[in-house]
This record gives C-alpha cells, structure tokens and sequence, in this order.
C-alpha cells in the first residue's frame, strides 16, 4: 500500500499543477481581452464622432484615422489573449478585419465581444 502511495502522491501532484496553470492561463487571456477592449472602446469612440454631420471632411478624416489607429493598438493584446485560449479569436479577428472592412461595420461586432470581456463572467 505504501508503495502505491509513492507512486500515485506525485502524479496528483503533477495533476494538481496542471489545473492550477490552466486556471492562471485563463485569467490571464481575459486580463489581455480587457486590455485589449479599452483600446477598442477608444476606437469606437472616436468612430463615433467622426459621424457627426458638423464635422469637415478634414475634420471626419482625422478622427476616422485616430479611431483605426487606436483599433489596432489593440491588436497585440488580442492576440495575447487568444495564444492563451484560443475562444478569444474572434475578437483578434473582428480586430484584423478593420483592415478590409470599414470600422463602422465592425462597431456592434466589437461592441458585443468587449461586453463579454467586461462581464464579471466572461466565458458565458
């Protein structure tokens, strides 16, 4: 019996460990989509008031090029979050699209993914 013990008492170890680490990769991934959803907020934001009609084209401009600058600051994080759980890909994508699909296509998209990130239970 003791023999089964000192073969068993490590690999509950090893087991143990291995819950513990993935728990911490978790949380991990979502400190990074958080970080990640402030940059994307500021984008939108910012997207947002591009859209004002007393704006000059200049002036539309100028903000539309901050709000996609600031949305892809966000990138890094987002893919930090996503190498650490990989069901945060879509918000590194919806991110990456910005580059092919105007921002303000992609603002209800990313508006949902950073609630989920926010959400005192994001993995819902």
């Amino acid at each position: 019996m003791a023999r089964l013990v000192r073969v068993f008492r490590p690999l509950a170890v090893l087991a143990l460990m291995g819950v513990v680490l993935s728990a911490c990769g978790t949380s991990g991934a979502v400190t990074d989509a958080r970080a990640s959803c402030v940059l994307v907020k500021r984008a939108i934001e910012l997207q947002t008031r591009s859209e004002a009609t007393s704006l000059s084209a200049p002036q539309r401009s100028r903000l539309e090029g901050r709000a996609m600058s600031e949305l892809l600051k966000a990138t890094p994080a987002a893919a930090d979050a996503t190498s650490l759980d990989g069901s945060w890909n879509a918000l590194m994508t919806t991110i990456n699209e910005s580059e092919r699909v105007p921002l303000k296509d992609l603002v209800p998209s990313l508006t949902r993914l950073c609630k989920v990130a926010d959400s005192s239970s994001p993995y819902i």
